[in-house]
Order: C-alpha cells, then structure tokens, then sequence
C-alpha cells in the first residue's frame, strides 16, 4: 500500500502561518522530551516523524517565498525563519538525545543498513551542530546560526530587490536592432504590463540574455551588463540601494567564528564534512588540475573570439562584447544559433520529449493531474507511474515573472517513507525561469534552457525513484552534496543524443522536426568555447572554496581583492573594475552552496564518466537505465556515493571522460 500526500495551496492562510508553526515546533519539543527517556530502538522512527511534519509544513512556505514573493509573504518568512533556526540549535545542541542516539548505535539492537546509515549521519550532524559545546560557546553558536540566518534571509532579499528595482525603458525600436523578434515581443508585452509604450528589459536573464547575445547597440549593452553585474552592490546604475556588501562581509565572519567555535581550521572544513571530498587542500588542488588542463583551449578561445571580433571593427573587445561576438562567432562557423533553434523547441514539446526519454530509459510514464492545488496558473502537477502504479508527484513552474527568484532548481515538499506499514510516496518542486509565453506563440526555449529542464528533472528523477523507505536518507536525503549533482548532470547528456534531439523537438507552428542540417550543426557546436565555460566555473569555484580556507574579510574591499586574485590565476579575459558578481553569488551566500560551489565540477566529473558507459552500450537501453536506477539512482542517501559509482561504473572516478566530453581531452595531453 501506498500514501499519496500533496500540499493544498488553496487553503494556506499566510496570516495564520507564525501560529501554526508555533504549535508544531512546541509539539515537537513535547515529542522530542518523550523520546530523551524513551526507548533507544524508538529514536530514529520519532524523530522522522517530527521532521516529517516541520519539513512538509515548511516545504510549501518556502516554496512560495521562492515563485510568489510578496511583501506579505517576505514578512512572515522572516518571523518564521528564526524560529525554525532556534529549534534546529536547540535538537542540535540536546545532549540528552545525542546520547540516546549514541546509545542506539553502541547496541546490539538489529537496525536495517538504511537505519545504521541515517544514525551515523545523525551523530555526525550532532557534532556539527555544537552538541558538544558548553556555556558561553554554546549561546554564541545559537546566536550566530540564527544571524547566518537572517543574513542568508536578507541577502537573498536585497538581490531580488535589486533584480527588479531597475529596468531599460526604449521607445526607438531602432536601439533594439539585432534583437530577435520573440525577445522583442515579450519586452513589448512587459512596456504594456507597466503601461509603457515602446519596450521594457528587465535584469530577469530571459530578458537580459537577449540583449547580451544580439543587441548591435553596444552601449546599450554596456548598460545592461553594468546593470545586471552591480546588482545589490556599491556600484552601478542603483549603488548602495541593496548594498549586498556588508552582509557578505558578516557572513564571512560568522561562519568563520563558528568554525572555531567547533574545532575547525576554517569554515570550508566544517562545510566537507559531510561531503564527498576529504580535505579543502584535495578541492583546491582538483580545482587547479582542471584548470591547468584546460586553460589552453580556454586562451586560444579568447584570442580566437578578440581577431574575430576585430575583424568586425571591434579591436577593444570588453566583457559585455563577449557573448554578442561569440554568438556572431558561433553562427558564423557552424550556421546555427541559439535563436535559429527556439522555434524548434516549444517547451511543451520539450516536456513531453523529456518524459518519454525518462520513460524509455526508467520504465516510467507520467500523467497530468488536474485535480491538484496550485500556486499558480503556470503551474502543472504530475503524477509519476511504474508499471500503472503511482511512485511519486512532481511540480512543475517554468516561467519568469514578476516576484519569482531568478535560476532554476528542484526542492521537495516530502520524501519517500514508511509509515504504520505504507509506503509514503516522494513529492518533488521543478522551478525554471524561461521565456513565458507571449500573446503570439507559445514559450520557446534555446537548446540552453533545455538542458536546464533535463538537469532539474533529474533531481527530481533522483528524488522520486528512490526504494530507500527511511527518510532521512531516501531521495536527495542525505546524498553529499558534491555528490548531488550526478543525476543532474548525467541527464543532460541526454540532449546532446543524435536519437535523442528528435523526440524533444518540433517547429511550434508546423510541427516539422529539427531538420537533420540544423541538428548536425547543433552537435557540432556542442563544445564551443567549452574551455572558456570551463575556467569560468573553476574561478567561481576557486573563489568561492579560498574565500572560506583563508582568513575572513574585514570590509568588503577584502572579498574584491580575493575574487581578482582567482581571475589572475585562471580567467582569460579582463573584467571591468565596477563589476560586482560576488554582491549576487547567491549559491554561497544565500544558499547551501558555501565551501560547496566546486561540487558543479566534482559531480561533472563524476556524471560524464557514468555517461561514457551509456555511450559505450547504448543511450537508450532500457537494460542499462534500469541498472543505473538499481545501484545509484534508487539508493539515495543510503550509502556512501563513492560506493555507489564504483559498483555502476566498476572502477574508480576518471578525469579523462569530463575533458573528453568537453573537447579539452587533446589540449590536456
């Protein structure tokens, strides 16, 4: 048997929410008492329960506070925030429970390895959380994770504040030659919502990008980048408004307190704990492999982009003339861009293309569940079905708009669970940010945002397949966080598949298929510039894992003077000196990515060699997609991942599959 549990959004009531979430955490205190002097063997069944019930109720309020941002909501968010913060120092730091757990583990009591799994985590997430700690070290430890907090809070507030607090406003469709007419429609159908005449860009990158890749104007694209690189900065067109700066600067410096606090050199120790990588040195030094290896592809890309751009009258190439001459560049040796490739990929082509690959690949089929409350009208709700058995839910919002935060990402409102003998069935959240439909033609993606609905999908393909009936290791529970991204990263492979390309695309008005000219050219310029996007990614990396090894910032100028040294070592084209990127790196500073950014390339590593077996026996075999559900994908968090790959792949991780796979492989020899 089977439970089904959805989140009802028709009957929230946001005012009622900080007392509602008052009741659960003193219910949950009361249960948490009881299991203090209770039976060991009751420890991990009571304490999933209580986090079951705080996790659903919070999974939807912030969900919300993601995709419908108000004023209201923004308000509540942060009455509720500090709550939950205290209570998860309080179980953290209960002594009386770490013991109970540490009793259940020195016992001869018969656990399941799913059980021994999410009790060694459980110690290890004790010790983290100061359980240790005593008097005055462990107020100041309560009191800095709830300032982390707030300031996580805050920063991610000021940035989407930032985001929407300026646009361009163009009456003369002339300053906009170059920009396709779909890019042009929507910036249309924005001026109206305003009631504007003319057009409207906003720094939502559906409507930046555009401008950045074919605006001919270019001081209008130096506006546009000075723009979206000073958000929530000192700099810029609205410095110092959402001055993200000093909240940067307090962040660093709490997390490195509290890294002492705990016994930690630093704060990037604190945060691969749970993680995969053993050391920040192993990082650090993967992290210059990388790009030691791939830093002479990424300089003849530059120089390559610098003559062409100078053969165009351009001989003082700047960074916001980069993707307008790459994207010329691209055109011109492969015939073929981003723009050509959007008609051909209506996102509910693409949608359903993506279900019947996942299908095909995992024994599985989705249907449409109408019935569903929703948060919106651009929301859909799935259910997911093996064999006409529903397994799982999955969401989905794919549109830009206005009070939505910016990116793409995958939560959860449950995981999978075993409860009085049923199963509890895995619900998971799928969130873009694509172009929206116009009053024209429907939402019509680049082979880009393409990939990014494969690689948020399989997140949720990784939570939703899960046979780990434990909870706090079933789905994305529990999986290191450098380790996370393997499914993710795998699945977009998928896009690239000559057998593939078909099934996920038709031309929104004829319905015609990607012409086989068009898809050979699409492959070819798969790697383009790859080395560029390589380093790219390793500096955000590297700036990212030194600035939490090294000594924390004392003002803000010390976090500008890390990121340039990073770029010193491994960008290959200048950036301008009021670019501000860091004032907006939300993946550390708003969200669980600290110490953390590297895992984008660890888990590449890991998903491209996972990959080069399918390449070998075959992209869609049935066999081998069922094989990887068997030993990675249904395991979740229920076993170290390392072991995990090596019982897939047979063998040890190889760097070789992702430089390959990138074009880089015969540079690096």
């Amino acid at each position: 048997m089977s439970l089904c549990e959805l989140p009802d959004f028709s009957t929230l009531e946001l005012d009622k929410v900080p007392a509602q979430l008052d009741n659960l955490l003193d219910e949950a205190r009361a249960d948490i008492a009881a299991l203090e002097t209770g039976q060991p063997v009751q420890l991990l069944v009571g304490l999933e329960a209580i986090d079951d019930r705080i996790e659903k109720f919070w999974s939807v309020i912030s969900h919300l506070n993601g995709v419908m941002n108000s004023p209201e909501l923004r308000e509540i968010y942060a009455q509720c925030q500090p709550k939950l913060t205290a209570y998860s120092n309080e179980v953290g730091q209960n002594r009386a429970l770490y013991e109970q757990a540490q009793g259940l583990a020195d016992s001869d009591v018969a656990l399941s390895p799913e059980q021994r799994k999410a009790l060694t985590n459980l110690l290890r997430d004790f010790r983290l959380a100061g359980v240790a700690l005593e008097g005055e070290a462990k107020e100041r430890f309560k009191a800095i994770k709830l300032r982390l907090s707030e300031l996580s809070t805050e920063f991610q507030n000021q940035l989407l504040d930032a985001t929407q607090g300026w646009f361009k406003h163009v009456t003369d469709k002339s300053e906009l030659a170059g920009v396709p007419d779909s890019a042009l429609e929507g910036y249309g159908d924005a001026a109206k919502a305003r009631d504007l005449d003319g057009y409207c860009i906003s720094l939502d990158v559906p409507a930046y990008l555009p401008i950045m890749q074919y605006a001919e104007n270019r001081e209008l694209r130096r506006e546009m980048y000075e723009a979206y690189t000073t958000r929530a900065s000192d700099q810029g067109p609205k410095a110092g408004e959402w001055d993200n700066g000093p909240v940067m600067v307090e962040i660093l410096q709490l997390r490195a307190e509290l890294a002492d606090i705990l016994g930690y050199a630093n704060y990037a120790e604190v945060s691969l704990a749970p993680k995969m990588a053993e050391s920040p040195d192993q990082v650090i030094a993967f992290l210059r492999e990388l790009a030691e290896k791939s830093l002479p592809r990424a300089r003849a890309e530059f120089d390559e982009l610098k003559n062409f751009a100078a053969s165009k009258g351009c001989d003082n190439l700047q960074a916001w003339d980069v993707p307008f001459y790459s994207e010329q560049l691209r055109t011109e040796r492969y015939a073929i861009s981003q723009e050509e490739l959007k008609p051909y990929f209506p996102v509910d082509t693409v949608q359903d293309g993506l279900f019947k690959v996942v299908g095909q690949l995992f024994g599985i089929s989705f249907e449409r569940d109408s019935t569903a409350a929703l948060w919106h009208e651009d929301a859909r709700c799935y259910r997911l079905q093996r064999d006409g058995e529903h397994i799982a839910t999955v969401y989905t919002d794919l549109f830009a708009r206005a009070n939505k935060r910016g990116g793409a990402w995958m939560a959860d409102f449950c995981g999978r669970r075993e409860v009085e003998g049923e199963v509890r069935l895995p619900v998971a959240f799928v969130t873009c940010n694509f172009p929206p439909p116009t009053s024209s033609r429907p939402s019509l993606l680049t082979h880009n945002d393409v990939t990014t609905l494969f690689h948020e999908f399989g997140h949720a393909l990784h939570h939703m397949l899960t046979e780990v009936n434990v909870l706090a290791v079933s789905g994305i529970n529990g999986v290191a966080w450098d380790a996370v991204e393997l499914p993710s990263q795998l699945l977009e492979n998928w896009c690239w598949q000559p057998e593939v390309v078909p099934m996920i695309s038709s031309h929104y008005e004829s319905g015609e298929a990607l012409p086989e000219a068009m898809l050979q050219k699409l492959l070819a310029a798969k790697n383009f510039q790859s080395g560029m996007q390589m380093v790219r990614q390793i500096e955000f990396s590297l700036f990212d894992m030194l600035l939490h090894v090294e000594a924390p910032p004392k003002e803000v100028a010390d976090i500008q003077s890390k990121i340039d040294a990073v770029r010193a070592e491994v960008a290959v084209y200048p950036v301008p000196a009021i670019n501000r990127f860091q004032h907006g790196f939300a993946h550390i500073f708003g969200g669980g990515y600290a110490a953390g950014y590297y895992s984008y390339k660890w888990a590449e590593l890991l998903s491209a060699d996972v990959f080069s077996r399918f390449a070998e026996e075959g992209v869609m075999s049935r066999e081998l997609g069922q094989e990887f559900v068997d030993k990675l994908l249904s395991r979740g968090g229920a076993e170290d991942p390392m072991t995990l790959f090596r019982d897939f792949r047979g063998r040890e991780p190889q760097l070789e599959p992702l430089l390959r796979d990138a074009g880089i492989l015969e540079d690096a020899a």
